[in-house]
């Protein structure tokens, strides 16, 4: 789908979407409950999380999904073979490869977009050292066959937090106690804080060491009613456009969340946005400047972060991105290409961005690169243009927030369909 969009400020409240990092978290702590039924409430139906389900089904669990609901009957007797179609989710992936060598299950696990090509060779050594065979060390599709044996299982913090949230959905599983050691400091910490805050939940100890973690084992997961928090990382674009001067507001956050995304309000305040009203989550614009950013922590904000860069007085320097060249795209290049086109200076480095702000970029024609995150920030930035936006690929935002184009309408942005 390729839409153009007009110009113009966006205005109104709407509720925060649900979080699929929380989704995919609760779908596979039900999943692994072996006793009764969890409820879960609040869920959207993106192709990421669409993906889990389907993994999920394959591995044993029953899952009756009715609009934002699902019922969660656990994994009671995995099946010998599965079939796991992860679409292109990196998340169901690499949570749920570990899930299969701890049930047993022979799997082959299939992707589709850029999925073959970002890695999982790091887990899947550990896996190896730990009884998993595998059919192939990279691409996909690819088999793994045999069960994970507890132990010490070592990996850098510095390439993938979910690697770390895989094996500690799996470990609780095995018959004795495991340990998880970063071998380097840990990105995206506040992902890996809201796996083991859904782990607990649901009744599993995980323990903090000082190399990582401990994770007896033996465990069982308890089943549980609750509803899916709102979520930080698609909310930002909203926030963001509060920060731009459009006088949106973004409903239903919780300011105690353990997302890392949280970080957004803070970070939006650090180019010179104000908070809006009593509302302590929300932004308005105010005379926005340069900042330095460390990325490290919310690789995700980066593609929203870019914009407001690029609206903002003085060189902006977005710095320890390196992660970002294996998202669903790079994103990286994704990011410098969109605002160049949109009429941005940017200066694109190894792991950074650098971004030299202006009062309104001119529009143009991006490709949206087949990646929700960069399909959204042109979005966002189409209210501070001259000139109409086009984005070629605007259907990519269907693997996160399949409503957003519904949002933006609904706050009075116009959007022509070609």
């Amino acid at each position: 789908m390729d839409i153009t969009i007009t110009p113009r400020r966006l205005r109104g409240t709407l509720e925060a979407p649900p979080s699929k990092s929380a989704a995919h978290r609760a779908l596979i702590c039900a999943a692994l409950c072996r006793e009764g039924e969890s409820v879960l409430h609040g869920l959207s139906p993106s192709q990421d999380i669409l993906a889990t389900l389907g993994v999920l089904r394959a591995l044993g669990a029953k899952i009756d999904l009715c609009g934002g609901t699902a019922r969660v009957t656990g994994i009671i007797s995995p099946p010998q073979g599965a079939a796991c179609d992860c679409r292109e989710s990196g998340s169901t992936l690499r949570f749920l490869l570990p899930v299969a060598g701890a049930l047993g299950v022979n799997a082959t696990f299939l992707g589709a977009g850029n999925l073959p090509q970002r890695p999982y060779s790091l887990l899947a050594g550990q896996m190896e050292r730990h009884g998993a065979a595998f059919s192939r060390s990279s691409g996909m599709p690819f088999s793994v066959i045999g069960r994970l044996r507890p132990g010490w299982y070592e990996l850098p913090g510095d390439v993938s937090s979910q690697y770390v949230s895989g094996l500690l959905f799996a470990l609780p599983l095995l018959e004795r106690g495991s340990d998880i050691a970063l071998s380097t400091p840990l990105q995206s910490a506040g992902y890996v804080e809201m796996t083991v805050a859904t782990l607990r939940r649901f009744g599993v100890d995980i323990e903090a060491r000082p190399y990582g973690w401990h994770i007896p084992g033996r465990q069982r997961y308890h089943k549980r009613e609750e509803t899916i928090e709102a979520d930080y990382s698609n909310a930002a674009f909203w926030l963001s456009a509060g920060a731009l001067g459009s006088p949106v507001a973004c409903a239903g956050l919780d300011p105690d969340s353990p997302q890392g995304d949280r970080a957004i309000v803070r970070l939006l305040r650090g180019f010179g946005a104000t908070a809006g009203g009593d509302d302590p989550l929300s932004v308005q614009g105010g005379r926005l400047h340069a900042c330095r950013i460390d990325a490290s922590q919310v690789p995700d904000l980066v593609p929203i972060l870019a914009v407001v860069a690029a609206l903002s007085e003085g060189e902006t320097l977005i710095e320890n991105a390196g992660r970002l060249r294996i998202k669903e795209c790079d994103r990286l290049a994704a990011m410098a290409d969109c605002l160049t086109r949109l009429g941005a200076k940017v200066c694109e480095g190894p792991d950074y961005l650098r971004i030299s702000g202006a009062p309104a970029l001119r529009g143009g024609e991006v490709s949206g690169w087949g990646d929700h995150r960069i399909v959204m920030a042109c979005a966002i930035a189409a209210t501070r243009c001259e000139g109409p936006v086009t984005i070629r690929g605007a259907q990519a935002v269907e693997k996160s927030y399949p409503d957003f184009f519904t949002h933006y309408r609904n706050l009075g942005g116009k959007i022509d369909v070609l």
